[in-house]
Protein backbone atom coordinates (compact mmCIF):
# COMPACT_ATOMS: atom_id res chain seq x y z
CA UNK A 1 0.00 0.00 0.00
CA UNK A 2 1.37 3.41 -1.33
CA UNK A 3 1.75 6.01 1.50
CA UNK A 4 1.49 9.80 0.86
CA UNK A 5 1.65 10.84 4.53
CA UNK A 6 5.05 12.13 5.01
CA UNK A 7 5.43 15.32 6.60
CA UNK A 8 8.23 17.71 8.03
CA UNK A 9 8.85 20.05 10.38
CA UNK A 10 10.18 23.01 7.82
CA UNK A 11 8.32 24.81 4.79
CA UNK A 12 11.96 24.62 2.93
CA UNK A 13 11.72 20.26 3.41
CA UNK A 14 8.00 19.74 3.02
CA UNK A 15 8.40 21.96 -0.59
CA UNK A 16 10.74 18.65 -2.02
CA UNK A 17 9.59 15.96 0.30
CA UNK A 18 5.69 16.07 1.78
CA UNK A 19 3.54 13.46 0.24
CA UNK A 20 6.30 11.40 -2.00
CA UNK A 21 5.13 8.20 -1.97
CA UNK A 22 6.32 5.69 0.08
CA UNK A 23 7.77 2.95 -0.91
CA UNK A 24 9.68 4.89 -3.90
CA UNK A 25 7.64 3.68 -6.53
CA UNK A 26 10.09 1.21 -8.51
CA UNK A 27 12.49 3.47 -6.43
CA UNK A 28 12.24 6.45 -8.41
CA UNK A 29 13.86 9.23 -6.58
CA UNK A 30 11.23 11.60 -8.56
CA UNK A 31 7.45 10.85 -8.61
CA UNK A 32 6.86 9.49 -12.31
CA UNK A 33 4.06 10.63 -15.00
CA UNK A 34 1.20 8.11 -14.02
CA UNK A 35 -0.23 8.78 -17.83
CA UNK A 36 -3.22 6.50 -17.45
CA UNK A 37 -6.75 7.88 -17.01
CA UNK A 38 -8.08 5.01 -14.94
CA UNK A 39 -6.80 1.92 -12.37
CA UNK A 40 -8.25 -1.18 -11.55
CA UNK A 41 -11.47 -1.75 -9.33
CA UNK A 42 -11.08 -2.54 -5.51
CA UNK A 43 -13.41 -2.22 -2.36
CA UNK A 44 -14.80 1.43 -3.42
CA UNK A 45 -17.43 2.39 -0.84
CA UNK A 46 -17.85 5.78 -2.64
CA UNK A 47 -18.01 7.39 -6.20
CA UNK A 48 -15.48 9.34 -4.94
CA UNK A 49 -13.14 6.57 -3.96
CA UNK A 50 -13.27 4.82 -7.65
CA UNK A 51 -9.72 5.38 -9.54
CA UNK A 52 -10.31 7.29 -12.52
CA UNK A 53 -8.53 10.36 -13.38
CA UNK A 54 -10.76 13.54 -13.62
CA UNK A 55 -11.44 12.00 -9.64
CA UNK A 56 -7.79 13.81 -8.80
CA UNK A 57 -6.61 10.30 -7.56
CA UNK A 58 -3.81 9.11 -9.56
CA UNK A 59 -0.60 8.99 -7.49
CA UNK A 60 0.80 12.51 -9.09
CA UNK A 61 -2.50 14.03 -7.77
CA UNK A 62 -1.96 12.62 -4.42
CA UNK A 63 1.64 13.75 -3.85
CA UNK A 64 0.91 16.80 -5.14
CA UNK A 65 -2.16 17.62 -3.07
CA UNK A 66 -0.55 16.09 0.10
CA UNK A 67 2.66 18.26 -0.56
CA UNK A 68 0.31 21.72 -0.99
CA UNK A 69 -1.61 20.70 2.23
CA UNK A 70 1.56 20.41 3.88
CA UNK A 71 3.13 23.95 2.73
CA UNK A 72 0.36 25.78 3.59
CA UNK A 73 0.10 23.91 6.79
CA UNK A 74 -3.75 22.35 5.94
CA UNK A 75 -5.53 19.00 6.77
CA UNK A 76 -5.90 18.73 2.88
CA UNK A 77 -5.35 20.13 -0.83
CA UNK A 78 -7.00 19.74 -3.89
CA UNK A 79 -5.45 20.73 -7.61
CA UNK A 80 -7.60 21.89 -10.30
CA UNK A 81 -7.42 22.79 -14.22
CA UNK A 82 -6.44 26.41 -13.30
CA UNK A 83 -6.40 28.96 -10.73
CA UNK A 84 -10.28 30.82 -11.89
CA UNK A 85 -11.70 26.76 -11.40
CA UNK A 86 -9.78 26.75 -7.98
CA UNK A 87 -11.60 29.92 -7.20
CA UNK A 88 -14.86 29.75 -9.00
CA UNK A 89 -15.58 26.09 -7.81
CA UNK A 90 -14.64 27.14 -4.37
CA UNK A 91 -17.09 30.20 -4.10
CA UNK A 92 -19.79 27.48 -5.58
CA UNK A 93 -18.87 25.34 -2.95
CA UNK A 94 -20.54 27.24 -0.28
CA UNK A 95 -22.02 30.14 -1.80
CA UNK A 96 -25.68 28.88 -3.96
CA UNK A 97 -28.73 30.86 -5.69
CA UNK A 98 -30.32 33.28 -3.32
CA UNK A 99 -27.13 33.86 -1.54
CA UNK A 100 -24.79 36.43 -1.06
CA UNK A 101 -20.88 36.99 -0.57
CA UNK A 102 -18.61 39.73 0.84
CA UNK A 103 -15.18 40.98 -0.92
CA UNK A 104 -12.84 42.82 -0.84
CA UNK A 105 -12.80 46.11 -3.01
CA UNK A 106 -10.41 44.81 -5.19
CA UNK A 107 -9.92 41.70 -7.00
CA UNK A 108 -8.22 39.73 -9.24
CA UNK A 109 -10.39 40.61 -12.98
CA UNK A 110 -11.10 37.33 -14.05
CA UNK A 111 -12.70 36.91 -10.13
CA UNK A 112 -14.34 40.28 -10.53
CA UNK A 113 -15.46 39.28 -13.65
CA UNK A 114 -16.98 35.91 -12.51
CA UNK A 115 -19.04 37.59 -10.00
CA UNK A 116 -20.17 40.87 -11.95
CA UNK A 117 -21.35 38.73 -15.37
CA UNK A 118 -21.94 35.15 -14.03
CA UNK A 119 -23.32 36.13 -10.63
CA UNK A 120 -26.53 37.35 -11.64
CA UNK A 121 -27.11 33.99 -14.10
CA UNK A 122 -26.49 32.21 -11.27
CA UNK A 123 -28.91 33.98 -8.71
CA UNK A 124 -25.67 34.89 -6.59
CA UNK A 125 -24.92 38.36 -5.76
CA UNK A 126 -21.90 40.36 -4.09
CA UNK A 127 -20.99 43.43 -2.23
CA UNK A 128 -17.44 45.10 -2.40
CA UNK A 129 -15.79 46.26 1.67
CA UNK A 130 -12.57 48.15 1.74
CA UNK A 131 -10.31 45.82 3.80
CA UNK A 132 -7.61 48.44 3.85
CA UNK A 133 -9.15 51.63 4.96
CA UNK A 134 -12.73 50.25 6.49
CA UNK A 135 -13.40 48.73 9.13
CA UNK A 136 -15.74 46.15 10.85
CA UNK A 137 -17.80 48.97 11.83
CA UNK A 138 -18.44 49.49 7.93
CA UNK A 139 -18.66 46.14 6.92
CA UNK A 140 -21.64 45.31 8.95
CA UNK A 141 -23.86 47.66 6.58
CA UNK A 142 -23.03 45.09 3.75
CA UNK A 143 -24.28 41.99 5.66
CA UNK A 144 -27.33 40.02 5.15
CA UNK A 145 -29.33 37.37 6.15
CA UNK A 146 -27.90 35.38 3.22
CA UNK A 147 -24.75 36.09 3.36
CA UNK A 148 -22.36 32.79 3.70
CA UNK A 149 -18.59 34.07 2.44
CA UNK A 150 -16.01 36.91 2.51
CA UNK A 151 -13.47 36.40 -0.27
CA UNK A 152 -10.32 38.70 -0.35
CA UNK A 153 -6.39 38.33 -1.12
CA UNK A 154 -3.55 38.28 0.83
CA UNK A 155 -2.00 40.71 -1.81
CA UNK A 156 -4.14 42.52 -4.02
CA UNK A 157 -4.07 42.41 -7.74
CA UNK A 158 -2.95 44.83 -9.26
CA UNK A 159 -2.42 47.74 -6.63
CA UNK A 160 -0.90 45.52 -3.96
CA UNK A 161 -3.10 46.09 -1.33
CA UNK A 162 -2.98 44.26 1.95
CA UNK A 163 -5.88 44.58 4.07
CA UNK A 164 -6.67 43.78 8.15
CA UNK A 165 -6.50 40.17 7.48
CA UNK A 166 -6.83 39.78 10.88
CA UNK A 167 -9.60 42.25 11.33
CA UNK A 168 -11.42 40.08 8.36
CA UNK A 169 -11.01 36.62 10.27
CA UNK A 170 -12.48 38.12 13.19
CA UNK A 171 -15.03 39.80 11.24
CA UNK A 172 -16.49 36.41 10.02
CA UNK A 173 -16.32 34.29 12.68
CA UNK A 174 -19.00 36.72 14.38
CA UNK A 175 -20.69 36.08 11.41
CA UNK A 176 -20.70 32.75 11.24
CA UNK A 177 -19.09 33.24 7.31
CA UNK A 178 -16.71 31.29 5.62
CA UNK A 179 -13.25 32.77 5.20
CA UNK A 180 -11.62 32.35 1.37
CA UNK A 181 -8.06 34.11 0.60
CA UNK A 182 -6.57 34.18 -2.62
CA UNK A 183 -3.01 33.48 -1.86
CA UNK A 184 -1.21 33.71 -5.21
CA UNK A 185 0.50 36.67 -4.90
CA UNK A 186 2.22 35.70 -0.96
CA UNK A 187 2.89 32.22 -1.34
CA UNK A 188 2.88 29.77 1.09
CA UNK A 189 6.56 31.02 1.44
CA UNK A 190 5.80 34.71 2.79
CA UNK A 191 2.28 34.02 4.12
CA UNK A 192 0.27 30.94 5.53
CA UNK A 193 -3.31 31.92 5.76
CA UNK A 194 -4.45 29.16 7.47
CA UNK A 195 -2.46 30.03 10.86
CA UNK A 196 -4.08 33.10 11.53
CA UNK A 197 -7.76 31.43 10.96
CA UNK A 198 -8.88 31.38 7.28
CA UNK A 199 -10.62 28.53 6.02
CA UNK A 200 -10.08 28.12 2.67
CA UNK A 201 -6.79 29.25 1.02
CA UNK A 202 -7.22 29.50 -3.19
CA UNK A 203 -3.70 29.92 -5.67
CA UNK A 204 -3.59 30.29 -9.44
CA UNK A 205 -0.83 27.85 -9.58
CA UNK A 206 0.21 28.66 -12.93
CA UNK A 207 2.53 31.91 -10.97
CA UNK A 208 4.69 31.09 -8.17
CA UNK A 209 3.86 27.39 -7.14
CA UNK A 210 5.24 26.45 -10.79
CA UNK A 211 6.93 29.15 -11.26
CA UNK A 212 8.43 28.42 -14.96
CA UNK A 213 5.70 30.05 -17.03
CA UNK A 214 4.72 26.44 -18.23
CA UNK A 215 1.34 25.00 -17.04
CA UNK A 216 -1.94 26.11 -16.09
CA UNK A 217 -3.38 24.49 -13.13
CA UNK A 218 -4.60 25.79 -9.33
CA UNK A 219 -5.06 24.40 -6.09
CA UNK A 220 -7.51 24.90 -2.90
CA UNK A 221 -5.98 24.35 0.42
CA UNK A 222 -8.02 23.88 4.22
CA UNK A 223 -9.60 21.80 6.85
CA UNK A 224 -10.62 18.04 5.21
CA UNK A 225 -14.24 18.98 5.44
CA UNK A 226 -13.96 22.24 3.57
CA UNK A 227 -11.70 20.91 0.86
CA UNK A 228 -14.17 17.87 0.59
CA UNK A 229 -16.80 19.80 -0.42
CA UNK A 230 -15.11 21.32 -3.38
CA UNK A 231 -13.68 18.42 -4.26
CA UNK A 232 -17.21 16.91 -4.36
CA UNK A 233 -18.56 19.85 -7.04
CA UNK A 234 -15.46 20.04 -8.82
CA UNK A 235 -15.85 16.25 -9.85
CA UNK A 236 -19.40 17.69 -11.59
CA UNK A 237 -17.80 20.27 -12.93
CA UNK A 238 -14.74 18.06 -14.37
CA UNK A 239 -11.79 20.87 -13.62
CA UNK A 240 -9.34 18.38 -13.11
CA UNK A 241 -5.49 18.39 -14.03
CA UNK A 242 -3.57 15.60 -15.99
CA UNK A 243 -0.72 13.98 -15.02
CA UNK A 244 1.65 15.68 -16.86
CA UNK A 245 0.68 18.83 -15.33
CA UNK A 246 1.05 17.44 -12.07
CA UNK A 247 4.42 16.03 -12.66
CA UNK A 248 5.41 19.79 -13.52
CA UNK A 249 3.99 21.25 -10.90
CA UNK A 250 5.41 19.58 -8.04
CA UNK A 251 8.77 19.91 -10.25
CA UNK A 252 8.13 23.83 -9.86
CA UNK A 253 7.18 23.34 -5.80
CA UNK A 254 10.89 22.22 -4.90
CA UNK A 255 12.59 25.13 -5.89
CA UNK A 256 9.45 27.73 -4.71
CA UNK A 257 11.43 28.85 -1.47
CA UNK A 258 14.74 29.57 -3.44
CA UNK A 259 12.73 31.52 -6.14
CA UNK A 260 10.32 33.54 -3.56
CA UNK A 261 13.36 34.97 -1.67
CA UNK A 262 15.14 35.86 -4.78
CA UNK A 263 12.13 37.97 -6.18
CA UNK A 264 11.05 39.01 -2.53
CA UNK A 265 14.55 40.67 -2.12
CA UNK A 266 14.35 41.79 -6.30
CA UNK A 267 11.11 43.69 -6.07
CA UNK A 268 12.17 45.62 -2.93
CA UNK A 269 15.14 47.23 -4.57
CA UNK A 270 12.90 48.09 -7.72
CA UNK A 271 10.34 49.66 -5.49
CA UNK A 272 13.32 51.39 -3.77
CA UNK A 273 14.31 52.68 -7.23
CA UNK A 274 11.24 53.84 -8.31
CA UNK A 275 10.11 55.52 -5.39
CA UNK A 276 13.09 57.53 -5.65
CA UNK A 277 12.69 59.17 -9.03
CA UNK A 278 10.58 62.64 -9.44
CA UNK A 279 8.76 61.36 -12.07
CA UNK A 280 6.98 58.16 -11.10
CA UNK A 281 3.62 59.11 -9.04
CA UNK A 282 3.59 56.49 -6.90
CA UNK A 283 4.94 52.84 -6.25
CA UNK A 284 2.68 50.39 -5.04
CA UNK A 285 4.37 47.95 -3.02
CA UNK A 286 4.00 46.21 0.62
CA UNK A 287 7.65 46.69 1.62
CA UNK A 288 7.47 50.34 1.23
CA UNK A 289 7.11 52.04 4.83
CA UNK A 290 4.84 54.46 2.78
CA UNK A 291 2.52 51.92 1.71
CA UNK A 292 -0.33 51.78 3.62
CA UNK A 293 -0.62 48.14 4.07
CA UNK A 294 3.37 47.86 5.05
CA UNK A 295 2.34 48.06 8.89
CA UNK A 296 -0.07 44.81 8.07
CA UNK A 297 2.38 42.97 6.13
CA UNK A 298 5.00 43.50 8.04
CA UNK A 299 3.44 41.64 10.94
CA UNK A 300 1.98 38.98 8.74
CA UNK A 301 4.29 38.33 6.05
CA UNK A 302 7.65 37.20 5.93
CA UNK A 303 7.93 38.62 3.09
CA UNK A 304 6.36 41.39 0.92
CA UNK A 305 6.61 39.55 -2.38
CA UNK A 306 7.76 39.87 -6.46
CA UNK A 307 4.80 41.59 -7.63
CA UNK A 308 4.58 45.65 -7.54
CA UNK A 309 2.93 48.31 -9.78
CA UNK A 310 3.56 52.30 -10.20
CA UNK A 311 1.95 54.93 -11.87
CA UNK A 312 3.52 56.88 -15.10
CA UNK A 313 2.03 60.03 -15.07
CA UNK A 314 0.02 59.12 -19.03
CA UNK A 315 -0.76 56.16 -20.85
CA UNK A 316 1.68 57.07 -23.84
CA UNK A 317 4.74 57.41 -21.14
CA UNK A 318 3.54 54.05 -20.08
CA UNK A 319 3.49 52.38 -23.23
CA UNK A 320 6.65 53.56 -24.38
CA UNK A 321 8.44 51.86 -21.21
CA UNK A 322 6.44 48.74 -21.98
CA UNK A 323 8.27 49.14 -25.39
CA UNK A 324 11.89 49.96 -24.25
CA UNK A 325 12.65 47.82 -21.21
CA UNK A 326 14.95 44.84 -22.74
CA UNK A 327 14.77 42.20 -19.87
CA UNK A 328 11.30 42.17 -18.95
CA UNK A 329 8.94 40.82 -21.36
CA UNK A 330 6.00 42.40 -21.89
CA UNK A 331 2.93 39.87 -21.47
CA UNK A 332 0.56 39.11 -18.96
CA UNK A 333 0.55 36.45 -16.17
CA UNK A 334 3.33 36.37 -13.05
CA UNK A 335 5.26 34.95 -10.72
CA UNK A 336 7.82 32.94 -13.24
CA UNK A 337 11.70 33.23 -13.09
CA UNK A 338 11.24 35.70 -15.70
CA UNK A 339 10.29 39.20 -15.15
CA UNK A 340 7.54 40.65 -17.05
CA UNK A 341 5.62 43.90 -17.46
CA UNK A 342 1.55 44.47 -18.18
CA UNK A 343 -0.45 47.48 -17.89
CA UNK A 344 -3.21 45.66 -16.11
CA UNK A 345 -6.15 47.47 -18.16
CA UNK A 346 -4.77 45.90 -21.19
CA UNK A 347 -4.34 42.42 -19.45
CA UNK A 348 -5.79 41.09 -16.16
CA UNK A 349 -8.62 43.86 -15.69
CA UNK A 350 -9.41 44.52 -19.35
CA UNK A 351 -12.78 42.72 -18.72
CA UNK A 352 -13.37 45.51 -16.27
CA UNK A 353 -15.32 48.24 -17.22
CA UNK A 354 -13.08 51.02 -18.03
CA UNK A 355 -15.09 53.61 -15.27
CA UNK A 356 -14.94 50.71 -12.90
CA UNK A 357 -11.33 50.37 -13.11
CA UNK A 358 -10.64 53.87 -12.81
CA UNK A 359 -12.64 54.30 -9.64
CA UNK A 360 -10.44 51.59 -8.02
CA UNK A 361 -6.98 53.33 -9.17
CA UNK A 362 -6.42 51.08 -12.33
CA UNK A 363 -5.87 53.64 -14.92
CA UNK A 364 -4.13 53.40 -18.05
CA UNK A 365 -0.67 55.04 -16.72
CA UNK A 366 -0.33 52.01 -14.34
CA UNK A 367 2.00 49.29 -14.92
CA UNK A 368 2.59 46.05 -12.86
CA UNK A 369 6.15 44.45 -12.38
CA UNK A 370 6.30 40.98 -12.05
CA UNK A 371 9.92 40.40 -11.00
CA UNK A 372 11.98 37.36 -11.81
CA UNK A 373 15.22 35.64 -10.74
CA UNK A 374 17.59 37.92 -13.32
CA UNK A 375 20.11 39.91 -11.30
CA UNK A 376 18.55 42.76 -9.63
CA UNK A 377 21.21 45.67 -10.57
CA UNK A 378 20.85 44.59 -14.30
CA UNK A 379 16.88 45.05 -14.02
CA UNK A 380 17.05 48.71 -12.39
CA UNK A 381 19.56 49.95 -15.23
CA UNK A 382 17.22 48.26 -17.97
CA UNK A 383 14.32 50.30 -15.89
CA UNK A 384 16.43 53.48 -15.68
CA UNK A 385 17.09 53.47 -19.23
CA UNK A 386 13.58 52.57 -20.41
CA UNK A 387 12.37 55.75 -18.23
CA UNK A 388 15.31 58.17 -19.51
CA UNK A 389 15.10 57.84 -23.08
Amino acid sequence: MTDYSDRFDRLETNLVHAGAPRPNIGGAVVTPIFQSANYLMADEGAYDEVRYIRLSNSPNHFTLQARLAAAEEGESALVTASGMAAITTSILAFVGAGEHLLTQRTLYGGTQNFLDEDGPRLNIAHTAIDTVAGSPADWEAALRPETRLILVESISNPLMEVGDLEAVVAFARSHGLITMIDNTFASPVNFRPLEIGIDLVVHSATKYLNGHSDIVAGAVVGSATHVDRVRHLLLHLGGSIDPNTAFLFERGLKTLALRVARQNSSAMQIAEFLAGRDDIERVNYPGLPSDPGHAVARELFSGFGGMLSFYTGDVERAERFLSRVRIPLHAASLGGVESLVVRPSRSSHLGVPPTAREALGITDDLVRVSTGIEDPGELIADFEQALDR
